[in-house]
């Protein structure tokens, strides 16, 4: 895999020193900034593959910050880092595009593993053999991490990617928020089930009319509508 350029975000010298250690002890380029107005200047001048990216800086917030680098058409992904960890705090953060998230105090083994998870999707590190799945007008590349709808192209964010990927391989059947949760994020990963609703609800709506494919199974979780 190509060696990855991460910029870390955070108002905080202790937590960008420790950042910084971890993050180059895996041979990735990394450099900081302590405020959003410098990580946005930052971002738009030089390519990042990721940002490690604090909530609640000065002046402008990690929130404002995500979402005007997820509104590029190309941007790097986003690992938000943040001491808040309820719900809504949460589910707004996914809201404006990040890719994931650590709550603090974190661990750095668990971060590291994060951001290698994310990295293999836009890296392509140990990419499986090309394997298409084409269902309702939609076709899913996983080694090219590609989406088409009617052939054109959608924007999909990692973890809408791995939903849609995880429902169309196994077209008809149906998965509990938790197995989704599971699927694509591994076992034990504390996010709530009803930040799954929310990535489902932005997933249906970048896939347009073909959105209407993904079927919630009332008290029980969604599907993708079986091919008949």
């Amino acid at each position: 895999m190509e060696t990855a350029r991460i910029l870390i975000v955070d108002d905080e010298p202790d937590i960008l020193e420790l950042l910084r250690y971890n993050l180059e002890r895996e041979g990735w380029l990394v450099e900081s900034a302590e405020t959003g107005e410098d990580a946005l200047r930052m971002v738009r001048s030089r390519p990042f593959d990721l940002v490690v990216l604090d909530l609640m800086l000065p002046g402008i917030d990690g929130l404002e910050v995500c979402a005007r680098i997820k509104a590029g058409d190309i941007g790097p992904a986003v690992l938000m880092l943040t001491a808040r960890t309820e719900d809504p705090d949460i589910v707004t953060g996914l809201n404006v595009g990040a890719d994931d998230y650590v709550t603090k105090p974190f661990s750095p083994k668990v971060l590291t593993a994060r951001i290698k998870a994310l990295l293999r999707r836009t890296l392509g590190e140990h990419q499986p053999p090309a394997k298409l799945y084409t269902a309702h007008g939609i076709q899913l590349d996983s080694a090219r991490y590609e989406v088409m709808v009617d052939g054109s192209p959608v924007e999909l964010s990692a973890t809408e990617f791995g939903i849609l990927e995880v429902l169309i391989k196994n077209p008809g059947w149906v998965f509990s928020r938790a197995k989704i949760i599971d699927a694509v994020k591994g076992d034990n990963y504390p996010v709530t089930e009803r930040s799954v609703d929310v990535q489902i609800l932005g997933l249906r709506r970048k896939l347009g009319q073909r959105g209407e494919a993904i079927q919630t199974v009332r008290g029980v979780g969604y599907r993708l509508q079986d091919i008949k």
